[in-house]
Protein backbone atom coordinates (compact mmCIF):
# COMPACT_ATOMS: atom_id res chain seq x y z
CA UNK A 1 0.00 0.00 0.00
CA UNK A 2 1.52 3.17 -0.79
CA UNK A 3 -0.48 5.94 1.13
CA UNK A 4 -2.22 8.03 -2.15
CA UNK A 5 -1.87 11.78 -2.39
CA UNK A 6 -4.08 13.85 -0.66
CA UNK A 7 -6.65 16.13 -2.07
CA UNK A 8 -7.31 20.09 -1.04
CA UNK A 9 -8.70 19.91 2.21
CA UNK A 10 -8.01 16.56 3.45
CA UNK A 11 -5.34 17.33 6.09
CA UNK A 12 -7.52 19.43 7.89
CA UNK A 13 -8.29 17.50 10.06
CA UNK A 14 -4.48 16.19 10.61
CA UNK A 15 -3.12 20.06 10.54
CA UNK A 16 -5.89 20.32 13.07
CA UNK A 17 -4.62 17.56 15.47
CA UNK A 18 -1.29 18.68 15.11
CA UNK A 19 -1.94 22.60 16.08
CA UNK A 20 -4.16 21.25 19.53
CA UNK A 21 -0.68 18.95 20.38
CA UNK A 22 1.09 22.01 20.02
CA UNK A 23 -0.62 23.82 21.70
CA UNK A 24 -0.34 21.58 24.75
CA UNK A 25 3.16 21.40 24.48
CA UNK A 26 3.54 24.76 24.60
CA UNK A 27 1.44 24.93 27.92
CA UNK A 28 3.63 22.19 29.37
CA UNK A 29 6.63 23.43 28.68
CA UNK A 30 5.71 27.10 29.55
CA UNK A 31 4.20 25.54 32.94
CA UNK A 32 7.61 23.62 33.77
CA UNK A 33 9.51 27.08 32.94
CA UNK A 34 11.82 25.56 29.58
CA UNK A 35 12.11 28.05 27.04
CA UNK A 36 12.16 26.38 23.54
CA UNK A 37 15.88 26.63 23.68
CA UNK A 38 16.10 24.47 26.96
CA UNK A 39 13.25 21.94 25.84
CA UNK A 40 15.11 20.92 22.51
CA UNK A 41 18.52 20.31 24.61
CA UNK A 42 17.10 18.18 26.93
CA UNK A 43 15.02 16.18 24.05
CA UNK A 44 18.11 16.59 20.95
CA UNK A 45 16.30 18.77 18.42
CA UNK A 46 16.66 22.57 18.18
CA UNK A 47 14.77 25.63 19.22
CA UNK A 48 13.48 25.84 15.83
CA UNK A 49 12.36 22.20 15.65
CA UNK A 50 10.30 22.92 18.74
CA UNK A 51 8.49 25.86 17.49
CA UNK A 52 7.77 23.93 14.69
CA UNK A 53 6.08 21.29 17.12
CA UNK A 54 4.08 24.02 19.00
CA UNK A 55 3.31 25.86 15.91
CA UNK A 56 1.82 22.54 14.22
CA UNK A 57 4.13 23.15 11.23
CA UNK A 58 6.15 19.39 11.87
CA UNK A 59 5.18 16.45 12.86
CA UNK A 60 6.73 15.33 16.27
CA UNK A 61 7.92 11.65 16.38
CA UNK A 62 6.91 9.29 19.02
CA UNK A 63 10.54 9.41 20.87
CA UNK A 64 10.22 12.49 21.25
CA UNK A 65 6.41 13.05 22.33
CA UNK A 66 7.29 10.08 25.32
CA UNK A 67 10.74 12.22 26.04
CA UNK A 68 8.85 15.81 26.36
CA UNK A 69 5.75 14.22 28.71
CA UNK A 70 8.80 13.18 30.52
CA UNK A 71 10.81 16.39 30.52
CA UNK A 72 8.32 18.17 31.45
CA UNK A 73 5.90 16.29 33.63
CA UNK A 74 3.33 15.81 31.86
CA UNK A 75 1.71 13.19 33.60
CA UNK A 76 0.31 11.67 30.22
CA UNK A 77 -1.20 14.57 28.50
CA UNK A 78 1.46 14.87 26.08
CA UNK A 79 1.79 10.70 25.12
CA UNK A 80 -1.91 10.23 25.77
CA UNK A 81 -2.37 11.59 21.74
CA UNK A 82 0.75 9.92 20.53
CA UNK A 83 -1.25 7.61 18.01
CA UNK A 84 -3.55 10.32 16.58
CA UNK A 85 -0.34 12.67 16.01
CA UNK A 86 1.28 10.04 14.31
CA UNK A 87 -1.98 9.55 11.98
CA UNK A 88 -1.73 13.30 11.45
CA UNK A 89 0.63 12.30 9.42
CA UNK A 90 -1.46 10.46 6.75
CA UNK A 91 -3.90 11.93 4.33
CA UNK A 92 -7.10 11.39 5.57
CA UNK A 93 -8.70 8.79 3.12
CA UNK A 94 -5.79 6.49 4.37
CA UNK A 95 -5.79 7.31 8.15
CA UNK A 96 -8.00 4.22 8.57
CA UNK A 97 -6.13 1.82 6.17
CA UNK A 98 -2.63 3.15 7.87
CA UNK A 99 -4.36 1.74 11.36
CA UNK A 100 -6.31 -1.21 10.35
CA UNK A 101 -2.02 -1.96 8.69
CA UNK A 102 -0.35 -1.93 11.67
CA UNK A 103 -3.06 -3.98 13.47
CA UNK A 104 -3.01 -6.70 11.32
CA UNK A 105 -2.09 -10.27 11.96
CA UNK A 106 -1.97 -10.78 8.04
CA UNK A 107 -1.16 -8.65 5.35
CA UNK A 108 -1.62 -9.59 1.73
CA UNK A 109 -0.19 -6.94 -0.88
CA UNK A 110 -0.49 -7.18 -4.79
CA UNK A 111 1.32 -3.83 -6.36
CA UNK A 112 1.62 -3.24 -10.16
CA UNK A 113 2.85 0.20 -10.49
CA UNK A 114 5.86 0.97 -8.03
CA UNK A 115 7.36 -0.87 -5.01
CA UNK A 116 5.03 -1.24 -2.19
CA UNK A 117 4.98 1.48 0.80
CA UNK A 118 6.35 -1.17 3.11
CA UNK A 119 8.90 -2.26 1.31
CA UNK A 120 10.62 1.53 0.14
CA UNK A 121 13.66 2.41 0.78
CA UNK A 122 13.88 6.27 2.27
CA UNK A 123 15.55 7.60 -1.05
CA UNK A 124 13.08 5.60 -3.26
CA UNK A 125 10.23 7.36 -1.30
CA UNK A 126 11.32 10.84 -1.59
CA UNK A 127 12.37 10.12 -5.03
CA UNK A 128 8.92 9.28 -5.63
CA UNK A 129 6.77 11.56 -3.70
CA UNK A 130 9.57 14.13 -5.51
CA UNK A 131 7.80 13.28 -9.37
CA UNK A 132 4.40 13.76 -7.69
CA UNK A 133 2.06 16.22 -10.13
CA UNK A 134 1.14 19.38 -8.73
CA UNK A 135 4.56 19.48 -6.41
CA UNK A 136 4.29 18.72 -3.13
CA UNK A 137 6.42 21.54 -0.68
CA UNK A 138 9.23 20.36 1.31
CA UNK A 139 7.71 19.93 4.60
CA UNK A 140 5.04 17.57 2.96
CA UNK A 141 7.67 15.27 1.16
CA UNK A 142 9.48 14.92 4.54
CA UNK A 143 6.49 14.12 6.66
CA UNK A 144 5.42 11.78 4.25
CA UNK A 145 8.94 10.22 3.94
CA UNK A 146 8.62 10.12 7.75
CA UNK A 147 5.35 8.35 7.68
CA UNK A 148 6.01 5.67 5.37
CA UNK A 149 8.99 4.87 6.89
CA UNK A 150 7.16 4.53 10.27
CA UNK A 151 4.51 2.12 8.89
CA UNK A 152 7.99 -0.21 8.27
CA UNK A 153 7.58 -0.56 12.37
CA UNK A 154 5.47 -3.49 11.11
CA UNK A 155 8.56 -5.80 10.53
CA UNK A 156 9.85 -5.72 14.42
CA UNK A 157 6.08 -6.60 15.87
CA UNK A 158 6.02 -9.37 17.81
CA UNK A 159 4.15 -11.77 17.39
CA UNK A 160 5.27 -11.39 13.95
CA UNK A 161 2.41 -10.90 11.71
CA UNK A 162 2.02 -13.13 8.43
CA UNK A 163 3.19 -10.56 5.26
CA UNK A 164 3.18 -11.27 1.52
CA UNK A 165 4.06 -9.41 -1.14
CA UNK A 166 3.75 -10.17 -4.79
CA UNK A 167 4.74 -7.72 -7.08
CA UNK A 168 5.09 -7.14 -11.09
CA UNK A 169 8.13 -7.71 -12.12
CA UNK A 170 7.65 -4.16 -13.95
CA UNK A 171 8.04 -2.85 -10.48
CA UNK A 172 11.32 -4.12 -9.86
CA UNK A 173 12.66 -2.79 -13.27
CA UNK A 174 11.46 0.81 -13.35
CA UNK A 175 14.79 3.13 -12.78
CA UNK A 176 12.58 5.49 -10.50
CA UNK A 177 14.82 7.89 -9.06
CA UNK A 178 17.97 6.58 -11.13
CA UNK A 179 20.44 3.81 -10.80
CA UNK A 180 21.53 3.93 -7.30
CA UNK A 181 18.21 4.20 -6.07
CA UNK A 182 17.15 1.49 -8.02
CA UNK A 183 19.98 -0.68 -6.65
CA UNK A 184 19.44 0.02 -2.66
CA UNK A 185 15.51 -0.70 -3.15
CA UNK A 186 16.52 -3.87 -4.71
CA UNK A 187 18.77 -4.72 -2.08
CA UNK A 188 16.09 -3.77 0.20
CA UNK A 189 13.16 -6.11 -1.06
CA UNK A 190 15.85 -8.76 -1.31
CA UNK A 191 16.36 -8.24 2.60
CA UNK A 192 13.01 -8.22 3.72
CA UNK A 193 11.92 -11.08 1.29
CA UNK A 194 14.26 -13.25 3.71
CA UNK A 195 12.37 -12.52 6.46
CA UNK A 196 10.82 -15.16 8.55
CA UNK A 197 7.10 -13.89 8.30
CA UNK A 198 7.51 -12.65 4.73
CA UNK A 199 7.23 -14.24 1.33
CA UNK A 200 7.75 -12.55 -1.19
CA UNK A 201 6.58 -13.27 -5.11
CA UNK A 202 7.37 -11.93 -8.83
CA UNK A 203 4.79 -12.26 -11.27
CA UNK A 204 7.09 -12.33 -14.84
CA UNK A 205 6.71 -10.22 -17.57
CA UNK A 206 5.93 -13.11 -19.86
CA UNK A 207 3.06 -15.05 -17.54
CA UNK A 208 0.35 -15.28 -20.41
CA UNK A 209 -2.33 -15.80 -17.84
CA UNK A 210 -2.48 -13.23 -15.00
CA UNK A 211 -5.73 -12.83 -12.28
CA UNK A 212 -4.16 -9.72 -11.37
CA UNK A 213 -4.82 -7.84 -14.56
CA UNK A 214 -7.42 -5.60 -12.64
CA UNK A 215 -4.87 -3.65 -10.83
CA UNK A 216 -2.83 -4.35 -7.40
CA UNK A 217 -5.13 -4.28 -3.54
CA UNK A 218 -4.47 -5.33 -0.15
CA UNK A 219 -6.52 -7.77 1.75
CA UNK A 220 -5.70 -7.59 5.76
CA UNK A 221 -7.08 -10.00 8.27
CA UNK A 222 -7.54 -8.08 11.83
CA UNK A 223 -7.49 -9.90 15.23
CA UNK A 224 -10.82 -11.30 14.85
CA UNK A 225 -10.25 -13.09 11.76
CA UNK A 226 -12.29 -10.54 9.93
CA UNK A 227 -10.65 -9.55 6.40
CA UNK A 228 -10.29 -6.10 5.05
CA UNK A 229 -9.17 -4.82 1.39
CA UNK A 230 -7.89 -1.73 0.61
CA UNK A 231 -7.72 -0.17 -3.25
CA UNK A 232 -6.35 2.69 -4.53
CA UNK A 233 -5.58 4.37 -7.58
CA UNK A 234 -5.27 8.29 -8.91
CA UNK A 235 -4.39 9.31 -5.14
CA UNK A 236 -7.50 8.02 -4.03
CA UNK A 237 -8.02 5.09 -1.34
CA UNK A 238 -11.00 3.25 -0.40
CA UNK A 239 -11.60 -0.09 2.20
CA UNK A 240 -13.51 -2.76 1.15
CA UNK A 241 -15.72 -3.86 4.07
CA UNK A 242 -18.06 -6.17 2.45
CA UNK A 243 -17.53 -9.72 3.08
CA UNK A 244 -18.43 -10.79 -0.41
CA UNK A 245 -16.20 -8.22 -2.21
CA UNK A 246 -13.31 -8.89 -0.18
CA UNK A 247 -13.96 -12.79 -0.35
CA UNK A 248 -13.40 -12.60 -3.90
CA UNK A 249 -9.97 -10.16 -3.85
CA UNK A 250 -8.88 -12.58 -1.23
CA UNK A 251 -9.39 -15.78 -3.81
CA UNK A 252 -7.97 -14.09 -6.63
CA UNK A 253 -5.07 -13.44 -4.34
CA UNK A 254 -4.33 -16.73 -4.02
CA UNK A 255 -4.64 -17.78 -7.28
CA UNK A 256 -1.90 -14.83 -7.98
CA UNK A 257 0.51 -15.87 -5.81
CA UNK A 258 0.03 -19.80 -7.83
CA UNK A 259 0.85 -18.01 -11.30
CA UNK A 260 3.73 -15.80 -9.63
CA UNK A 261 7.55 -16.91 -9.13
CA UNK A 262 7.59 -19.00 -6.15
CA UNK A 263 9.33 -17.09 -2.88
CA UNK A 264 12.75 -19.05 -3.27
CA UNK A 265 12.34 -18.35 -7.64
CA UNK A 266 11.38 -14.83 -6.50
CA UNK A 267 14.39 -14.08 -4.32
CA UNK A 268 17.08 -15.62 -6.96
CA UNK A 269 15.42 -13.50 -9.50
CA UNK A 270 16.42 -10.46 -7.50
CA UNK A 271 19.46 -11.54 -7.06
CA UNK A 272 19.78 -11.83 -10.96
CA UNK A 273 18.51 -7.89 -11.46
CA UNK A 274 21.01 -6.68 -8.92
CA UNK A 275 23.73 -8.88 -10.89
CA UNK A 276 22.29 -7.36 -14.36
CA UNK A 277 23.57 -3.68 -12.88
Amino acid sequence: MEEPQQAEGEYEFGAGILHVFGRQLKLCRERAGLDRAELGTRTGYSASTIASFEQGRRIPPPKFIDLADEVLDAGGVLRVGKEEVGRAQYPAFFRDAAKLEAEAIELHVYDTHVVNGLLQTEEYTRALLGMRRPLLDEETIEQRVAGRLARQDIFSKWPAPLLSFVMEESVLRKRLGGGAVQQGQLEQVLLIGHKRNVELQVMPLDREDNAGVDGGFTVMTRQDGDQVAYLEAQGRGTLVTDREAVRALSARYGIIRAQALTPRESLAFIEKLLGER
